[in-house]
C-alpha cells in the first residue's frame, strides 16, 4: 500500500454552474494513488464570494472560515489516524468523518444499547442475567464513560463484587464476563483502543465450584423445620424447601406448573423442559413437596431472584445455619442428598434435566463423610 500523504484541495463550484444570482457548493477534493473523493463543506457561494482560496464578502465569513478549518483540521486527523493503522482508504473518510460529530455516547449507553442486542433470542434466563448485570454495574456507577475504563477501575470493580459477598465464580460468570464482552464489543466498535482484561488476572473459579454451595442434610433439615420469625420468612423457607425436594433452578422455579403434574404408578410425577437448556426432566414429588403445593393451593409464592436471595440469607440466619445460602443451593442440596440416599445417577440427571450423567457426576457427585463411613462399616472380613 501507498502509504504517501493525500493531496488535500479546497474546490468551488466543481460543475461549473454558479452566478451571481445562483450560489454553489465548496468542497474539499482528496487524491490518493490517482483515486480522488470530494466531501461537502455544507457551504454555498456566489462567485464573488470566494477569491484566492479564501471566502470574501460574506456577512458569515469568520463562522464559515473557522468551520472550514475545522472540517479541514478533521479530515488530517482521520488521514493520520489511517497511516498509523496502516489501512489509508480515502473512500472511507466521509464515514469516518461522520463518526466523529455523532452525539457523544457514554459506556453506560452503549452498554445499554448492547444489552438489547446481545439477550435477542436468547433464554429468558440469559436475559435477565444481562438486566441483573447493568442494573448493578450502573448502581456501582465507577465507570461511566470509555477513558474510565483502565486496570485500575476494573479492580475497583472486582473489590465492589466481593463486598457484596459473591464467591469467585458468581462474581466471574454473572458480572465480570458481561463487562469483558461489551468492552471487547467497544474495540471492534471502535470506542477503545485495549482490553484493561488483558493485563489483570480476575479469579474465575471453576465451574465446579457449585460442590461447595450445599447444605449438609441436617442443615437443610433444621431449616425446613425451624419456626420463622414472619409470615414472608416463612413463605421464602417453604419455596426453598420446595425447590429442594425438586432439584429445580430458580428460572423453572419461577415457571412451575402444578397442572403439568401427571400421575405415574400412583405417585404425582412433574414434567417438562429446562428453560435454561431446553433439557427434559422427570421429578417425582415426595410428600414434603406436596405438603407445601397443598398450603398454598398448588401457587407457589415466587419472589424476584434478588429478593428471594436475600431473604433466604434471614432464613439461613433464623435457623442458625451459617453459609451464604442462595436459591442455587436448593438444587445443588436436593441432589446430593440424593445421591447419597443411593439414588442412581441416571435417575438424578433425569430430575435435574442434564443431557448426560457426565454432567450430573461433575457437578453434584459429593459424597458426605456419613455415606463413607456407612459403606466401609458395612464391609466384612477385612
Amino acid at each position: 500500500m501507498n502509504n504517501k500523504y493525500p493531496q488535500i484541495h479546497i474546490v468551488y463550484d466543481r460543475q461549473k454552474r454558479a452566478s451571481m444570482t445562483k450560489p454553489s457548493s465548496l468542497e474539499v477534493r482528496i487524491t490518493h494513488n490517482y483515486k480522488q473523493k470530494y466531501i461537502s463543506t455544507g457551504i454555498m457561494l456566489f462567485p464573488n464570494q470566494w477569491k484566492k482560496g479564501r471566502i470574501v464578502n460574506h456577512p458569515d465569513i469568520l463562522q464559515l472560515s473557522k468551520a472550514l478549518d475545522s472540517l479541514l483540521s478533521d479530515i488530517r486527523q482521520i488521514i493520520s489516524e489511517m497511516l498509523t493503522q496502516g489501512n489509508l482508504d480515502i473512500s472511507l473518510i466521509p464515514e469516518r468523518l461522520e463518526k466523529l460529530h455523532a452525539p457523544r455516547l457514554s459506556f453506560l449507553e452503549y452498554c445499554a444499547q448492547r444489552v438489547a442486542v446481545r439477550k435477542f433470542g436468547k433464554k429468558q434466563d440469559t436475559q435477565e442475567r444481562y438486566d441483573r448485570f447493568l442494573k448493578s454495574f450502573e448502581a456501582w456507577g465507577g465507570i461511566r464513560e470509555f477513558e474510565e475504563i483502565n486496570e485500575k477501575t476494573i479492580i475497583a470493580y472486582d473489590a465492589y463484587l466481593a463486598t457484596k459477598g459473591l464467591q469467585v465464580n458468581s462474581k466471574w460468570n454473572n458480572y465480570h464476563r458481561f463487562l469483558n464482552s461489551f468492552i471487547i464489543d467497544a474495540m471492534n466498535d471502535g470506542h477503545l483502543s485495549k482490553n484493561p482484561y488483558k493485563w489483570i488476572n480476575i479469579e474465575k473459579g471453576k465451574k465446579s465450584k457449585g460442590l461447595e454451595r450445599c447444605l449438609a442434610p441436617e442443615e437443610f433439615f433444621r431449616m425446613k423445620a425451624y419456626p420463622m420469625p414472619t409470615d414472608s420468612i416463612e413463605r421464602v423457607r417453604d419455596v426453598f424447601v420446595f425447590q429442594t425436594y425438586t432439584c429445580l433452578s430458580y428460572s423453572d422455579l419461577k415457571d412451575f406448573d402444578s397442572t403439568m403434574i401427571q400421575e405415574v404408578k400412583g405417585m404425582q410425577v412433574y414434567v417438562g423442559k429446562r428453560i435454561k437448556t431446553g433439557g427434559a426432566f422427570t421429578i417425582p414429588l415426595v410428600t414434603p413437596a406436596l405438603d407445601i403445593l397443598h398450603k398454598y393451593e398448588g401457587k407457589l409464592p415466587i419472589i424476584s431472584n434478588v429478593k428471594y436471595n436475600e431473604y433466604l440469607k434471614v432464613v439461613a440466619q433464623a435457623a442458625r445455619v451459617d453459609k451464604p445460602v442462595s436459591s442455587h443451593w436448593a438444587r445443588h442440596t436436593g441432589a446430593t442428598m440424593l445421591l447419597n440416599e443411593g439414588v442412581d445417577m441416571k435417575i438424578v440427571a433425569k430430575i435435574c434435566g442434564h443431557s448426560s450423567t457426565k454432567i450430573t457426576e461433575q457437578v453434584y457427585a459429593k459424597l458426605l463423610d456419613e455415606t463413607v463411613v456407612d459403606a466401609i462399616s458395612e464391609l466384612k472380613g477385612i
